[in-house]
């Protein structure tokens, strides 16, 4: 257990940095000193004493995320109370689901999300506050805190007659062992848990964050990941709020065109994003300018092509604000082709690996130490990390973690808990190998592996990886069917379309690109036949594609 306590952690930043702008809404143009913050979170308190809101209690947050939703979350967590955040990309039957397991009180929502829910259907909720500016908008019995809410101004103002000081921000003594986070995964198997995580879980990732000075006073960060997960939560809103950073809310992903106008506008320090927005940027944009004849002959001319790559590598830069100092990718894993260039042309990338079960983080290493196809360094001081492998080096295991960031459990679900954590060591599912440094590699997840009739290991992430390279293939997903590998490939019609290959044309592409990637595995790897896929596979909030909606 920690002695450093994230709550306190908060307590300190606050003060220090009062005068500093912490949370923007890019859209409405709206902001909050970290010193209005903290007074918007004084009046969340006052409502929770007058809801009789007990440390422990269940509080739920669903909605696009704002400074509200923030706000709503930080006095949350500071009042001892636990913050039950909702992937806003769950359908109605979900958030019920999760509101009435959760058992929570309270619900901070988005004006629409309430539209999609009945009352009688969440029956444990004793009122809803609006996102929009926090006012009651239902109240299961009576109307007392939709009145407190609407003279919330005067009750505060009667909580603190000599004006709202540093001194005032001040919060109860919440032991580290205490849960105050039920995350409720998004994970590809389909089946939702509620992960019990504690203030020292999250403690540690925030601690290791200000440890690798990610964050600092006066930088910036543009947040556009689901804040209601794991990744974009400690990394978008909880960490930089720790350091004095300044929290940009996009609230999600927008299309291509707003995401840049905006990084141009924030000039983002440090930009925390899935695989997939650089994924485009290099297949896009990138890949066919490196084609064209003249660039092309450039790149095979010494010193011409170092010419060539740093001038891509500002351009780069410059898309996304210019003042980039690192990209952490998470929630997937990166293709090899972007990754590779990216390195090539010593672009800040560098890739992160966790789950919501430690809160997130597992393994991290700073842009320049990164190694490429890792995940980076597990947390020395806060995990140990274990393969299941005789050899962890050269024989892929499963990988097992333990330590500050590992969750309590799976709420009121004794046996999942009992199948994950096994003598406090918690069996993450994924399949890898670990150099002498503490570099991990992932292979794939032990529920996807497929073992071939010789008996050997395949792992279906590698050979999509190799097949997404190739011509057309905008996404693929590996299967077993019959004892044969089948692959599932949904084109890129946008770049067919942008090059004038018809859709009939497609089919024989596709033949052509088998020869190609079988040329490319193991025997044993070698995939049967490719099958045209006509829509986007469905994937979670941080998309991963929902593998078991695909399995036979």
């Amino acid at each position: 257990m920690l002695e450093v306590n994230l709550i306190k952690i908060y307590e300190r930043s606050f003060r220090e940095h009062r005068e500093l702008p912490a949370l923007s809404d890019y859209f409405k143009k709206e902001s909050f000193s970290y010193y209005e913050m903290a007074k918007e979170i004084a009046k969340v308190h006052l409502l929770f004493e007058k809801a009789k809101i007990k440390q422990g209690d269940k509080i739920a947050l669903l909605g696009r995320a704002n400074p509200r939703w923030c706000i709503a979350y930080m006095a949350t967590i500071t009042y001892g109370a636990v913050i039950v955040p909702i992937l806003q990309d769950f359908n109605a039957n979900d958030i019920v689901h999760i509101v009435n397991h959760s058992e929570s009180r309270l619900l901070f929502v988005g004006d629409n999300y309430w539209d999609v829910i009945e009352p009688p259907q969440v029956e444990r909720i004793e009122a809803v506050f609006s996102l929009t500016d926090l006012h009651c908008i239902f109240e299961r019995d009576g109307h007392t805190l939709t009145r407190f809410q609407r003279d919330i101004t005067r009750h505060y103002r009667e909580a603190y007659p000599n004006g709202f000081s540093t001194s005032d921000i001040a919060y109860p003594d919440i032991p580290n062992d205490h849960v105050c986070l039920l995350n409720y995964t998004s994970g590809t198997t389909g089946y939702s848990k509620g992960v019990m995580l504690t203030v020292n879980n999250l403690t540690a990732n925030v601690q290791f964050a200000i440890d690798e000075k990610i964050f600092y006073r006066g930088s910036r960060v543009l947040s556009f990941l689901p804040l209601a997960h794991a990744y974009g939560c400690a990394f978008d809103f909880l960490c930089p709020l720790a350091e004095g950073t300044h929290v940009t809310l996009l609230g999600k992903i927008p299309a291509a065109k707003i995401l840049m106008e905006a990084m141009r506008e924030v000039k983002p320090h440090l930009i925390c994003c899935v695989p997939l927005i650089l994924e485009k940027v290099y297949r896009k944009q990138i890949a066919p300018m490196l084609e064209r004849g003249a660039m092309r002959w450039g790149l095979k001319i010494p010193l011409v092509d170092k010419t060539i790559y740093s001038m891509i590598r500002k351009k780069l830069l410059d898309a996304f604000g210019g003042e980039v100092g690192e990209f952490i990718v998470g929630g997937a894993a990166i293709s090899p082709d972007t990754e590779e260039f990216l390195m090539r042309i010593k672009f800040p990338i560098t890739v992160g690996y966790g789950m919501t079960e430690t809160a997130p983080l597992i393994s991290y290493t700073y842009w320049t130490g990164f190694k490429p196809g890792s995940v980076g360094r597990y947390l020395r001081d806060y995990l140990e990390v274990h393969i299941d492998s005789p050899d962890p080096a050269g024989v892929a295991g499963e990988i097992v973690v333990r330590g500050e960031n590992v969750m309590a459990g799976y709420y009121k679900n004794d046996a999942a808990t009992a199948d994950v954590l096994r003598d406090g060591w918690l069996h993450t599912g994924d399949i890898g190998t670990m150099d002498d440094d503490g570099t991990l590699y992932i292979r794939g997840r032990s529920k996807t592996m497929i073992l071939s009739a010789s008996g050997q290991n395949i792992y279906p992430e590698e050979i999509e990886a190799k097949l997404n390279n190739l011509y057309l293939v905008m996404e693929s997903l590996v299967v077993e069917r019959e004892g044969r590998l089948v692959a599932m490939v949904y084109p890129d019609y946008e770049t067919a379309q942008t090059e004038g290959v018809g859709d009939e044309a497609i089919p024989e592409i596709m033949d052509r690109n088998l020869a190609e990637l079988n040329g490319l595995v193991a025997p044993f790897e070698r995939v049967s036949s490719i099958v045209i896929y006509p829509t986007e596979f469905e994937k979670t909030p941080k998309k991963s594609i929902r593998r078991y909606l695909y399995q036979l």
